[in-house]
């Protein structure tokens, strides 16, 4: 292939920078074997373990060694010799500062191949399970797909100016970007006009972070302030609002204490069309990044858990009813069950707005949960969406309803493997299929789902 991939990568002022400052005890090559569920190269010098960023299998790179433990060293890339098929230049002239992204070096395809393969040696290894089949990845658009972030907020007093962005690879600082091609838009443009608003308020120095959510119809930005706002900052935020058609939220302490800017400020939404319904969201509280796959997600749930009109389904981690709503299109009953009181109400009032009488929820202590608390019976289907630390608490009451069909969506395939080897060895449940999902487009997040049967 032509050299032109390698060379957008090692070229650029930064890594030439790195070059000449790289210790030679400390240079070597390498062989490239594997992909870490970081997005790092893993090779092996001399026998010892060693994971290198910037790196992709099947290449020959040579690498600085940057840190060195007893078990293995890390390093970085300090040129491409040989590149693999799969690398291409990254699209952002940001890649390899910001910490956004880590495989944008990597093709799409080939990004979603490795992250399959993470799921399924997880599966493996952790669980001792294998899936009868293996889903197709399901994928949406690989730029302008993020509608949610946290971005750091950093006046640098050296630039004269405010930094807003993601904070810079391995490090606190915040990166100076120009735009961001993986935010949803407007967000994408509109990291250096924010940054020049906060930089004229009086409160510069005490907004450590921005919140995004972009829904189908607004857009909000919550700042986290520190101090209060005075009369001229409020004046300058509305004209910011104005000029850039976006919501500010202003949130003085916990994500609860957020409010908007204008009094009477909708709330953002997104749409799950093919359920016909519309989803409100409070700018703080959970909803998933990546709209495109979240449809596709949804979708696949419901048509693998295939309730029946007379089936009562079990929604554990329900969040705002982003599982149990569309599920209620298709069931007798949906009972939705979560441990935060703030999405519970938000669940009820997306249901009563979407005309939706068949789903019930319930605030639950999901890592301690008795089953008494959302009443007695028994469940059909069960549907599980939790934490990146996964359900392992609540398997015990996942296996006792007797469903014959479980879906877990996962955010964390170690935990999910984890728990899958739980359901399957010690409650006799069988993975039937398990497949990823690419809600993270050039980060080595793996989101995935998998169905399980009783026998």
């Amino acid at each position: 292939m032509p050299p032109v991939a390698a060379m957008a990568y090692h070229d650029a002022p930064m890594e030439t920078a790195t070059m000449r400052r790289a210790r030679p005890d400390r240079v070597g090559e390498a062989e490239i074997a594997d992909l870490t569920h970081e997005g790092r190269g893993v090779a092996r010098v001399h026998g010892k373990v060693v994971f290198i960023d910037g790196a992709l299998p099947g290449e020959r790179v040579r690498y600085e060694r940057i840190r060195r433990k007893p078990e293995f060293d890390t390093g970085r890339v300090l040129e491409v010799l040989r590149p693999a098929p799969d690398r291409v230049a990254p699209g952002c002239p940001h890649f390899g500062v910001c910490g956004g992204c880590v495989l944008q070096h990597l093709d799409a395809a080939a990004q979603i191949r490795a992250k399959q393969k993470i799921l399924l040696d997880n599966l493996e290894r952790i669980g001792s399970v294998r899936p009868a089949r293996v889903l197709e990845p399901l994928a949406g658009p690989a730029w302008g797909y993020r509608a949610r972030a946290r971005l750091g907020v950093k006046y640098v007093h050296g630039k004269g100016r405010v930094l807003v962005g993601f904070r810079e690879r391995n490090k606190r600082y915040v990166a100076d970007l120009a735009a961001c091609p993986v935010l949803a838009p407007p967000v994408d443009r509109l990291l250096r006009p924010l940054g020049a608003l906060i930089g004229r308020l009086t409160l510069r120095d005490r907004i450590p972070q921005v919140e995004v959510a972009v829904g189908a119809d607004r857009c909000a930005l919550v700042l986290r302030v520190l101090a209060p706002p005075t009369a001229a900052d409020r004046e300058a935020m509305a004209a910011f609002e104005q000029a850039h058609g976006v919501d500010l939220w202003l949130q003085p302490k916990g994500p609860r204490t957020a409010v908007a800017l204008r009094e009477g400020t909708p709330l953002p939404s997104y749409a799950l069309p093919e359920f016909g319904l519309r989803l409100a969201f409070s700018p703080t509280q959970f909803t998933q990044i990546n709209p495109a796959v979240n449809q596709a997600m949804v979708r696949q749930a419901v048509r693998l858990l295939a309730p029946r009109p007379q089936d009562r389904v079990l929604d554990l981690f329900c969040g705002l009813g982003n599982f149990s709503l569309p599920l209620a299109r298709h069931s007798g009953e949906v009972v939705g069950v979560e441990g935060e009181p703030e999405l519970v109400a938000r669940a009820r009032a997306n249901a009563r707005d979407n005309r939706i009488g068949n789903a019930r929820f319930v605030t639950a202590d999901l890592s301690a949960p008795d089953p008494s608390a959302w009443g007695s019976g028994p469940f059909q289907r069960v549907l599980l969406d939790p934490p990146r630390t996964g359900a392992r608490e609540a398997l015990g009451v996942v296996a006792a309803t007797g469903a014959a069909r479980v879906m877990y969506v996962s955010c964390n395939p170690a935990t999910l493997a984890r728990d899958a080897g739980i359901l399957a060895h010690e409650y006799g449940l069988r993975l039937e299929a398990a497949g990823v999902m690419d809600m993270f487009p050039h980060t080595a997040h793996v989101e995935s789902m998998a169905l399980f049967l009783r026998p």
